[in-house]
């Protein structure tokens, strides 16, 4: 178990983590919360009525890591548009479309990153240092989320666009200043890799 998820009887998924690696994780996770930002009943008296109803942003965000987060539902960075008419046209349903689901996205998002936070900060530490996480399948669905937004974030910070660049990271010389976040970014690779396969029929 140690470095990798296993699937526990039942259900769910558990792994040993060191300390080291908790407080990783759980650094990681704060900063995700930090960069998504606060939902939009966090700022304001609750008033449910007013949430249900709240547009979210019609642009995309400026911050690279977020644009990421939360692309454009109607762009192909593959394919540009045939016309300046069809970009506009794009454009348009791509604000139309965040403007009804970024919020819920974020928020989705958001809980995820909570769910991580929370179940680290319940651990039981053993004896020898570190512990065993074990997760119900409803959290190991919201650990998969936040891993997947943590390594888009990094990849967007490393400027990962495909396999070729993940290719170049193992060839990094150790001076590298990148080095850190890029074996943060592989050895979450893996802990989603097999998080997946826990959670497969």
């Amino acid at each position: 178990m140690p470095g990798h998820f296993e699937p526990l009887p039942g259900g769910g998924a558990a792994v040993a983590l060191d300390d080291v690696e908790i407080s990783i994780i759980r650094s990681l996770a704060v900063q995700l919360l930090e960069l998504i930002g606060p939902g939009p009943g966090e700022d304001a008296p609750d008033d449910p009525l007013a949430e249900l109803f709240a547009e979210g942003p019609s642009e995309p965000p400026k911050d690279p890591v977020l644009r990421r987060l939360f692309p454009d539902a109607y762009s192909d960075p593959e394919k540009a548009p045939d016309s300046p008419a069809a970009a506009e046209e794009q454009r348009a349903y791509s604000s139309e479309f965040r403007r009804y689901t970024e919020n819920d996205l974020r928020a989705g998002k958001r809980e995820n990153a909570l769910s991580v936070v929370r179940t680290l900060d319940a651990l039981t530490p053993a004896l020898d240092g570190g512990a065993v996480l074990k997760l119900s399948v409803e959290e190991s669905r919201q650990w998969l989320g936040s891993l997947n937004d943590l390594r888009l974030a990094i990849g967007s910070r490393l400027e990962i666009t495909d396999e070729d660049d993940t290719d170049l990271l193992y060839r990094l010389p150790d001076e590298d200043p990148r080095k850190p976040m890029v074996m943060a970014y592989l050895w979450l690779g893996g802990l989603q890799e097999t998080l997946v396969s826990t959670l497969m029929p």
